[in-house]
């Protein structure tokens, strides 16, 4: 063999070596987040924070400054956060560990200490986008809704929460993205998504398609991934109590840990396990209990039988069969 000829496949084998480290899917938040900088959104900080469309300077790994002037943003109470960029969950971390028996168990800190699937989705770059630290900390884990009475509360950012009844509306420009999102996390890691949320997120997507941006960004993560969102690309539809796909939860479809199994089923039985109503107490089984989907998402409390569910003081709803 030639000195050029190992040459030319030893430089060969190094890019591709580097081209399969890049395009390693993040295994913890925070390397998700450095990873987004640098591979996602590396040139878009001059099109736009994702509820206010401000314009901001990288700083360091993952962090950026906002530029407020850019967008008419006014600070509401949190001076430091409304400076700073910082890594939104479209799809609330919250939301998809409350249905985990981890966060039941000890909440987030938890989760990422003991539950490997937790760790994925919290991971997962097409559920991350930038935003203004302070929209972020008001959105908190609020659900998206429409508020038409709803005065702004930061400036020109086209940005509403209703603390009171913990609800935010977000721009029209990311509404269809938002829905996208919400249909790609819930189906891929089979969470709950109750029917009011289901209504509204099919409202947003037929009423507001893909972006140019949108179809890149999906491009972009799913080469990191290694699986793109199919409800952006159409060839996966979200419908009315829709049936989960649970890609997310097979062993095959992660190279870094398979999802552990929960207590009492297995991940491709989850879809099977008892919601109960924190707030009523009552719970409901996957069949035969028609408010089964109507549950919402702060109040679910899943059980794998309806022995535990009685054992922690819940009874059967009355309208099941």
């Amino acid at each position: 063999m030639s000195r050029s000829f190992r040459t030319v496949a030893l430089c060969l084998f190094v890019c591709l070596f580097h081209s399969a480290l890049l395009s390693a899917a993040p295994a913890t938040f925070e390397a998700a987040k450095t990873q987004a900088r640098q591979q996602v959104y590396h040139d878009r900080n001059d099109d736009g924070t994702f509820y206010c469309g401000c314009t901001w300077e990288w700083v360091g790994r993952s962090g950026g400054k906002v530029d407020h002037q850019s967008c008419g943003y006014q600070t509401r109470a949190q001076p430091n956060r409304a400076t700073r960029i910082e890594w939104e969950h479209i799809v609330p971390a919250s939301l998809f560990g409350q249905q985990r028996q981890c966060w039941q168990q000890g909440g987030r800190s938890n989760c990422k200490k003991s539950d490997p699937a937790f760790n994925v989705m919290e991971a997962d770059l097409h559920n991350l986008t930038p935003a203004i630290g302070e929209t972020n900390a008001d959105r908190s884990n609020f659900r998206f809704g429409v508020l038409p009475g709803t005065d702004y509360r930061h400036g020109q950012c086209d940005f509403k929460v209703e603390f009171s009844d913990r609800l935010v509306e977000p721009r029209d420009a990311v509404k269809g993205q938002i829905a996208r999102v919400w249909f790609y996390m819930h189906d891929h890691y089979n969470l709950n998504m109750a029917t009011q949320q289901q209504r509204l997120m099919m409202a947003w997507d037929r009423q507001y398609p893909p972006t140019p941006w949108e179809l890149e960004r999906n491009q972009r993560i799913g080469r990191l991934m290694g699986h793109e969102n199919l409800f952006i690309t159409g060839e996966r539809q979200w419908h009315l109590n829709h049936r989960n796909s649970g890609d997310g939860l097979r062993p095959a479809s992660s190279s870094r840990a398979p999802a552990s199994p929960a207590p009492a089923a297995t991940r491709a039985a989850q879809a099977e396990r008892i919601i109960g109503n924190q707030n009523s107490k009552v719970y409901h089984l996957p069949q035969g209990c028609p408010s089964y989907h109507q549950v919402s998402n702060r109040n679910i409390r899943w059980f794998d039988s309806e022995a535990e569910a009685q054992k922690q003081g819940y009874r059967k709803a009355g309208n099941c069969r």
